[in-house]
């Protein structure tokens, strides 16, 4: 893979696809875990006196309300950070960024508002636009991709620019994929939660020749349960995937809830009344959950095993990782809720993977077309 130090880079104006998809309360960053990811390579590209046009987005747009996820606290963030002011283009085309642009100096850094600004009304971003791309390919004179957490998305900031520009991926992207292909084929043993099964139904195949235990929490342990023919009370069951994890069971790899806690209090498997709704594992579970994980080589997390948001449903995943803090494991967490529950509860991984879905797709052996592009050779 093309890594931004096989490229000429010397004084040029740079593209950088960073993902500073990034919580943000009251006009203030929460967790500014994605932003210091991009840090290694923004000082590198700073060292090689470059001007640095900065892309990414925040959140979906779907509605003229969205319109309000601006990058701006972001960018407050980020001066923090490099100790160093960043120019701001509140607009994605037209004289006034073409005008910001051209006004750049060496070691300049201009961020650009949330790229999805573009989706309202006609999703021109994640459709991957053509003229959108050729359009901010023609802001720069190299791409560099390193939002490896949209590394899944062919949309006109993260796949379309790279046609049309010489590419290469930056840091915190390869960092990324070394990790993730270090743990593709270790012994393992998985710790996976979340709302649907769909999400996780490929990686549990992918990975289940090198995993020795798949233990399921959260409302996608439904689908699991009723494959069984479990009553679950209300909570969601994807039908279509009911044969598929009935398959998976019959493996022996995968470990089930014995009891779960629903609005009405801890319930045991089996006695879940129809009106009632999984939020998160029961305390059987959770002891039996640390004695399959107690002092596993190689632990890999994604997705919680409950609401943990709510203090009445975050329990399962509250004593996992208290417990998992006690262990000589090496553990990797996957990004989205994993990585926000591990920052909460005060747990330091071996491992964050920034992505939660690209590091799924990726451990799931899909294709990412954004990354496949930078395995090509630029032809001029």
């Amino acid at each position: 893979m093309r890594t931004l130090k096989d490229i000429n880079l010397e004084n040029k104006k740079v593209i950088l696809r960073v993902d500073y998809n990034v919580s943000i309360k009251d006009g203030k960053v929460v967790d500014n875990n994605r932003i210091k990811a991009s840090l290694e390579t923004i000082n590198y590209l700073l060292e090689k006196n470059v001007k640095i046009i900065l892309m990414s987005h925040l959140g979906k747009v779907k509605t003229k309300e969205d319109l309000n996820n601006s990058l701006l606290p972001v960018k407050e963030e980020l001066e923090g950070l490099l100790n160093k002011k960043i120019y701001f283009s509140s607009k994605l085309k037209g004289k006034e960024l073409e005008e910001l642009v051209n006004n750049l100096k060496e070691r300049d850094i201009l961020l650009l508002e949330n790229t999805r600004f573009m989706d309202y009304p006609n999703k021109l971003e994640s459709n991957c636009d053509e003229e959108l791309s050729k359009y901010w390919a023609s802001l720069g004179e190299v791409f560099i991709l390193d939002a490896f957490a949209s590394s899944h998305r062919e949309h006109a900031s993260t796949y379309g620019i790279s046609k049309y520009l010489p590419h290469a991926v930056g840091f915190l992207v390869l960092k990324e994929i070394e990790e993730l292909n270090k743990i593709k084929n270790e012994n393992k043993t998985l710790l996976l939660g979340g709302a649907k099964a769909e999400d996780k139904i490929g990686v549990i195949k992918n990975l289940l020749p090198t995993s020795e235990k798949v233990l399921i929490g959260g409302k996608m342990s439904a689908t699991f349960l009723k494959s069984e023919n479990i009553n679950v009370g209300k909570t969601l069951v994807e039908d279509n995937l009911l044969e598929e994890c009935k398959k998976l069971i019959t493996t022996n790899k995968i470990v089930l809830p014995i009891d779960v806690v629903t609005e009405n209090g801890v319930k045991e498997i089996g006695h879940i009344n129809t009106d009632e709704t999984i939020y998160d594992i029961g305390p059987e579970t959770i002891s039996m959950y640390k004695k399959v994980l107690h002092n596993k080589p190689l632990i890999i997390i994604n997705g919680t095993m409950g609401k943990y948001e709510d203090e009445n449903y975050e329990n399962g995943t509250k004593e996992l990782f208290n417990f998992l803090k006690q262990t000589k494991s090496t553990v990797v967490v996957l990004g989205g809720d994993a990585g926000a529950a591990s920052k909460k509860y005060n747990f330091t991984p071996s491992y964050l993977s920034t992505g939660g879905g690209a590091s799924l797709e990726y451990l799931e052996g899909k294709t990412l077309k954004p990354l496949e592009i930078m395995e090509e050779k630029w032809k001029q």
